[in-house]
């Protein structure tokens, strides 16, 4: 018995340490969430935070942030647990070909994938690792929730007059920005440095006589540095939240504040805006119906996941 009681004592002791090292964020039937899967499937949203200079604010979003990216992260342990019980298996080729569609998709070779993966935290393992579990996920979701989702000529053609409608109020941004970079694994000194040099930058931009395009092109560290930080014309839901909230909030000559992407800083030029015309059915109702079936495949999935939530033993420790 003392053999037991004190084999208890070392497993109870070393689980408290190991919580002290990272705690518990959830329990999800027998699997465990940690606080730092949680705050690194946030990421650089945390960024957000440091632009609230209101303390109770500040937590707030914070809980907020947090409670989000472990909803996601139940629901993706509840779905594993349907994957493996289901005996979905995901091969090393499909893997091969949904990478060499992210490559497709971004015009990139596989030098520069990789460069992105390890500026993302990935190496190829994890992200191959990574690529498994979310493409079992979409198979999971295909034989579950798939078959549910319809959309008939009518309903197409509802959410047309509804997307004309708002079409005709919208416009689209033409824009430029500054770019200082920062690391996904920066430390809190080197965010804020970078912060700091934003700042210097949106000063020296938003002096009388100052061309922006010619500020970016020597001091920007993007990509269209050379292009003088030139990022064209592009319509909501295209960029980052926090970029697009502050580009269809400027007027035209407006200068942003610094926002943080998963980039770096962003000093953001409002160049020209200009109002959009909706375009006939037929040339967009493609595009339309992949929209809707989006959404539908989203509601669908959120409903099959809180049915999975319900059935299982949940428990949230943050």
């Amino acid at each position: 018995m003392k053999n037991v009681l004190g084999l208890l004592v070392s497993l109870l002791a070393s689980t408290a340490s190991a919580e002290l090292v990272d705690r518990v964020a959830a329990i999800v039937n027998n699997d465990i969430i940690t606080l730092s899967e949680v705050e690194g499937r946030v990421g650089p949203e945390f960024g957000r935070l440091r632009q609230e200079s209101d303390p109770v604010k500040r937590a707030a979003l914070r809980d907020e942030l947090l409670q989000k990216s472990v909803d996601m992260l139940v629901g993706e342990k509840l779905m594993e647990g349907q994957v493996k019980e289901l005996n979905i298996e995901v091969t090393d080729s499909e893997i091969d070909m949904g990478m060499e569609d992210v490559k497709r998709q971004n015009n990139i070779d596989q030098e520069q994938f990789e460069q992105l993966l390890a500026q993302e935290g990935y190496t190829l393992s994890s992200y191959k690792s990574f690529m498994r579990k979310h493409m079992s996920r979409l198979k999971l979701v295909n034989l579950k929730v798939r078959s549910k989702v319809k959309i008939a000529d009518e309903d197409l053609k509802a959410e047309y007059a509804r997307w004309a409608h708002d079409e005709a109020h919208e416009y689209e941004v033409h824009a430029r920005h500054l770019v200082v970079q920062v690391g996904p694994k920066a430390t809190d000194e080197q965010v804020e440095a970078a912060h700091k040099k934003a700042l210097v930058l949106r000063e020296e931009a938003s002096q009388p006589g100052v061309d922006f395009a010619e500020l970016a092109r020597q001091k920007s560290e993007g990509s269209s540095a050379a292009d003088g930080g030139d990022l064209g014309f592009f319509k909501r839901g295209v960029m980052a939240a926090d970029f697009e909230r502050a580009a269809f909030s400027l007027p035209e000559g407006g200068i942003s504040e610094p926002i943080r992407t998963k980039f770096g800083w962003h000093v953001l030029k409002v160049e020209e805006r200009r109002a959009l015309a909706a375009p006939p059915l037929d040339e967009v109702k493609d595009q339309l119906r992949e929209r809707m079936l989006r959404g539908q495949m989203e509601k669908y999935t959120d409903q099959y996941v809180q049915e999975l939530r319900a059935a299982a033993v949940v428990i949230v420790k943050i």
